[in-house]
């Protein structure tokens, strides 16, 4: 069982021993941290929260709430949500800040306290690390004539996608007209909710939910992989659909599945839309390093310029800003539209990729047909006390002084024109990843075993 705290936010395991796992006593603490950070920029702030379906999720939602307003903030309750939908009501009820109750993609057993700033981004580096320095302090709490209000609001994944239509870049009307048969896994979260709702918006009226109960006992692991993914290649054969959604439990993840029940790629999803929002407008396009090359190959065939970050959002966000990006987003089909908001968002991503699919009048499995065709492969290590992270990824950049390398986050060798690995320490688990890409599946696995067995013999 495990607890992790780091500028990220703070995530483990429900249950277990406080300052071990993810305790009522820790989730007090740090909520209460976060309203001391929030209380240093307003003396009567507002802060939106909401949560993922998890089992957990209430519970973790009654006891932050509580705390937040047992130290004077007052709090806007969105219930059952997503993370961009959260995102986007920091914005509207220009709060002062925002936490979503998530663990993304990790187990049921996971759960997380995702911090906001007034922007509805996630905290940078010192903003995260001065939440973490509150909570160890000796807070004082709100006298009872103090104690801040909650109200709910429980509309707000409705205002959500009525924003998403009325976007620029979004074709309803080509979308309506494409008589889409859209099969949807709801992963038992509120990606069941949002996804449909946003589908009907759209004007698609064939659709076919899986996993649409909304529980949080997770009908399969929930990162939407393709090999969890049976069940909905067998809807979406079965029924005969144009292709297949799939999200993450707090709907910041976006992927597709061909109309033949062979997943499009995760890696693809910013791909493809990054190559409809290019043709639109032109402009800088950003991922982090460990997202596929065929985004920095869209780019330049729109005339465009391709930009790398570190990962994790917050750091993808600022090289957008720092660029000036018009489309960004991670490998991990998250998907940021800067004049929407600058957060994952799977709503805007599957209007706009429906857009572009109905634009293009061809099947998925022919418009990915149409993208250069890099593969991935994506590895971990466990960390345990024998093995240091940092210094085994010192070693292996030290042995590889004659490649062409990046190290602003971990250390990514630059092997040749199609092939490149990647290795740097988790944020979200006490795992380090190692991800390659080449021109074939094959050299890609054999790449990730050979460094992974590197790092290994570094240890």
């Amino acid at each position: 069982m495990t607890l992790i705290t780091s500028i990220s936010g703070i995530r483990g395991t429900i249950g277990g021993s406080q300052g071990q796992n993810l305790t009522p006593f820790d989730i007090v603490k740090f909520s209460a941290g976060y309203a001391k950070w929030i209380l240093e920029k307003n003396k009567t702030p507002k802060v939106v929260i909401g949560r993922d379906a998890r089992m957990s999720g209430a519970l973790l939602s009654n006891l932050v709430a509580s705390t937040l307003m047992s130290m004077g903030v007052n709090v806007i309750d969105l219930g059952l949500s997503t993370t961009p939908t959260v995102e986007f009501a920091v914005e509207q009820e220009k709060a002062d800040g925002g936490i979503i109750l998530t663990a993304s993609h990790n187990p049921k057993e996971w759960n997380a306290l995702k911090l906001l700033n007034h922007k509805g981004e996630f905290l940078s580096a010192q903003d995260g690390q001065n939440v973490l320095d509150f909570a160890k302090q000796d807070l004082q709490f709100s006298q009872v004539d103090n104690l801040g209000k909650q109200t709910r609001i429980a509309d707000y994944i409705e205002r959500h996608i009525k924003a998403v239509l009325e976007h620029p870049w979004v074709n309803k009307q080509a979308i309506q007209q494409a008589g889409f048969r859209i099969a949807v896994d709801g992963i038992n979260s509120t990606g069941a909710l949002a996804v449909p709702l946003l589908l009907e918006a759209l004007g698609v009226k064939d659709v076919h939910l899986i996993n649409g109960e909304m529980h949080g006992d997770f009908a399969h692991n929930p990162e939407p992989l393709k090999e969890h993914l049976s069940g909905l290649s067998k809807v979406v054969v079965d029924q005969d659909c144009a292709l297949g959604i799939v999200v993450d439990p707090d709907v910041d993840r976006l992927a597709f599945m061909c109309e033949n029940g062979e997943m499009f790629g995760e890696e693809y999803t910013l791909v493809a839309i990054a190559d409809y929002v290019l043709g639109l407008q032109k402009g800088a396009a950003v991922s982090n390093l460990s997202s596929t090359k065929a985004l920095a190959d869209v780019a330049k065939k729109h005339g465009c310029m391709y930009h790398a970050s570190a990962v994790g959002e917050v750091n993808v966000v600022a090289k957008m800003k720092e660029v000036d990006a018009i489309i960004g987003g991670e490998g991990n089909g998250g998907i940021i539209v800067p004049n929407f908001h600058y957060g994952r968002d799977a709503l805007i991503g599957i209007a706009l990729f429906l857009s572009h699919l109905a634009e293009k009048k061809q099947n998925i499995s022919e418009l990915r047909s149409s993208y250069p065709n890099y593969f991935m492969s994506k590895s971990k290590i466990q960390l345990n006390q024998d093995l240091n992270p940092e210094d085994v990824l010192h070693k292996i950049k030290n042995k590889y002084t004659d490649t062409s390398l990046l190290d602003i986050d971990g250390v990514k060798l630059l092997l040749n024109d199609h092939q490149w690995v990647h290795m740097r320490k988790s944020n979200t688990e006490p795992i380090i990843r190692v991800y390659t890409e080449s021109n074939s599946q094959s050299s890609a696995d054999d790449l990730a075993k050979r460094f992974v067995d590197e790092l290994l013999s570094l240890a």
